[in-house]
């Protein structure tokens, strides 16, 4: 679903403006958002590719960037256990935005060198210790250029820095990324097709021709490495879901944030689902999900498919936002049936905007079997509105 992203403008600047923001980043996040809202705020369009056409994604090529449109992110989160059972959910997320549309075809930029790009940037690094109740969220910002940040295809590799993804050999790639405070270094081995989203990977976000996303998913990626937590360094081994997202478009008027779940059936299934909320206290038409079976078959959702009901709350200290923190599920049609929580409930980044992303367990039944499913839940626009961001 739709991330935060807008606030990587500022990273085009040269040193006298990488200066500027640190004084900006000493200010409590909604204030530095504000400072940077004239920079991201451009809502002229045009120029920038537009996600159009269902079925339209190839592998490999579609691993790597889309620098002609506007918004891209690579996403992976996974929830990992030590050989004792202790619990860690981690998030590792690299965005890009490009600040201006690519040149029409023949022209090219003058003055180019290798610090000249209109690409930046974002990634987002988080770890969960659920036994401990301890999070670590950072964040990083560069331009994409000079080798600082970037991505390709083939080999598939995206980086921001130290932090990465890198494929090591076909299926297989290792996801790094470290703070003082944690680190992960794990292996993903891919064991699925991809999952395309939507009508065949177009992904509408509202009704304007457009509007919409390519988006793919990699799901039940099998997982092990470490994961530092501290100076503390244990053995880990798991699920990942990887998402890939690439699009020209933004909230449809009255929207003002999302709810987003990825869960891994213990049964080998797999669900997607995101819901757009608006001004009015209720849900935007284009609210979707998909189901993977364990055999692979898909089932797209779509809003009305499933009941959403939340059933306990959870008020941040820092914030003051009120999120959801725990919720009962069920899509009738599947004979599914889920409740679930937070594996902890301080799982909000207070960071260049204010949202909750965390690792969540459920459980219930499918058709007249038991079933349970960790994953990830992804919460905006309780902060702040999200209005007119993508």
């Amino acid at each position: 679903m739709t991330r935060r992203i807008l606030l990587v403008l500022l990273f085009v600047l040269a040193a006298a403006g990488l200066l500027w923001w640190r004084q900006q980043a000493r200010q409590p996040a909604p204030a530095a958002a504000a400072a940077l809202q004239p920079l991201a705020a451009s809502e002229d369009l045009r120029g920038y590719a537009r996600a159009t056409e269902p079925d339209a994604i190839r592998f490999p090529q579609d691993l790597g960037p889309h620098d002609d449109y506007q918004t891209e992110w690579w996403y992976y989160t996974g929830n990992l256990a030590a050989d004792d059972g202790r619990a860690f959910g981690y998030q590792l997320t690299f965005f890009r935005r490009a600040l201006t549309p690519p040149p029409p075809a023949g022209e090219s930029r003058p003055g180019d060198n290798p610090w000249r790009t209109n690409q930046v940037y974002l990634a987002h690094f988080t770890v969960s210790d659920v036994a401990n109740q301890a999070f670590y969220p950072a964040e990083r910002f560069s331009r994409g250029a000079a080798g600082l940040a970037g991505a390709q295809a083939e080999p598939y590799h995206v980086w921001l820095e130290d932090w990465s993804a890198t494929e090591v050999a076909p299926g297989v790639v290792r996801l790094q990324a470290q703070t003082a405070d944690a680190a992960i270094d794990l292996t993903l081995t891919q064991t699925r097709p991809p999952v395309l989203h939507g009508q065949g990977g177009l992904s509408p976000k509202g009704p304007e021709p457009g509007n919409a996303s390519y988006y793919y998913s990699l799901v039940q990626q099998t997982t092990s490495g470490t994961v530092r937590v501290g100076q503390e360094q244990l053995a880990v081994r798991g699920l990942s879901w990887k998402d890939h997202e690439y699009s020209t478009s933004a909230l449809s008027a009255g929207a003002i944030g999302w709810d987003w779940f990825s869960l891994q059936l213990d049964d080998g299934g797999a669900l997607m689902l995101f819901q757009i909320r608006n001004e009015a206290g209720g849900l935007e038409p284009f609210s979707a999900g998909t189901y993977v079976a364990p055999d692979g078959r898909l089932t797209p959702l779509a809003l009305g498919d499933w009941q959403l009901v939340v059933t306990d709350t959870w008020q941040s200290p820092e914030s003051g936002a009120v999120y959801p923190a725990g919720w009962q599920l069920t899509i009738p049609a599947l004979g599914l049936s889920l409740s679930g929580r937070p594996q902890m409930p301080n799982q909000e980044l207070n960071v260049s905007t204010v949202y909750w992303e965390g690792a969540v367990t459920f459980s219930g039944t499918i058709g007249d079997r038991p079933v349970t499913a960790q994953g990830y839940v992804e919460m905006t626009g309780y902060a702040h509105s999200m209005k007119g961001q993508i």
